[in-house]
């Protein structure tokens, strides 16, 4: 049997990442797992210093784009599955292999009016890529807010819908990405008053109120 192939690794390159589920079965079970990615890519990106471009998640494959500033896929790419699998098969108490086989990579060549642009809008799903991105987006801020603040994940849940670390993210997540209010809310645990303070906030970071 011929050896693998080497994965081409270098700082910069930029790569257009797939991976189905095992025998083709379905890798998401709902909208916990997406977003449990999400926030495990967030992670990844944060050990690695990748750039993600635009992601898509389909029921049993997801899609990539994502820039390498340090050559770096392949250890990325194996904290990234092998830590999905174990979170996904603790939650729905599975177990065994979630991806089939190796992850195909491709690497992405030339400007924005050829592959990369293929890639990031040219899958029929264009409106799922851009609503992923603005999602990771999202996760990065969250991450870089949590640990300005010294909290865990789980104080987003248990700290009051007032408090002024979870405000201040809500405003820069509002400034910053294009989710919605609704999605913001739900993302950080604040209740249906909030966008008022979300307002009120932005208002005194104006140069209106200032003057």
């Amino acid at each position: 049997m011929m050896p693998r192939k080497r994965r081409v690794e270098y700082a910069g390159a930029l790569y257009h990442v797939m991976s189905r589920g095992d025998r083709r079965e379905d890798i998401f079970l709902d909208d916990v797992d997406r977003h449990d990615f999400i926030k495990t890519l967030a992670e990844s990106c944060q050990k690695t210093s990748w750039q993600v471009h635009a992601y898509c998640l389909m029921r049993n494959h997801y899609h990539l784009v994502l820039e390498t500033p340090n050559a770096n896929l392949v250890a990325g790419m194996a904290w990234l599955q092998s830590t999905y699998t174990i979170r996904l098969n603790h939650r729905h108490k599975l177990f065994g292999h979630v991806f089939s086989g190796r992850y195909q990579a491709q690497l992405v060549e030339g400007s924005g009016n050829g592959y990369l642009k293929t890639a990031c809008v040219g899958e029929h799903h264009s409106g799922e890529l851009r609503r992923a991105t603005a999602e990771a987006k999202a996760e990065r801020i969250v991450a870089e807010e949590l640990s300005r603040l010294g909290w865990q994940a789980s104080d987003l849940a248990t700290r009051r819908k007032s408090d002024p670390g979870k405000l201040k993210l809500a405003v820069r997540l509002r400034t910053e990405t294009t989710l919605s209010i609704k999605a913001i809310a739900k993302r950080i645990g604040l209740g249906t008053s909030w966008s008022a303070n979300v307002r009120l906030h932005e208002w005194m970071k104006s140069p209106a109120a200032t003057a």
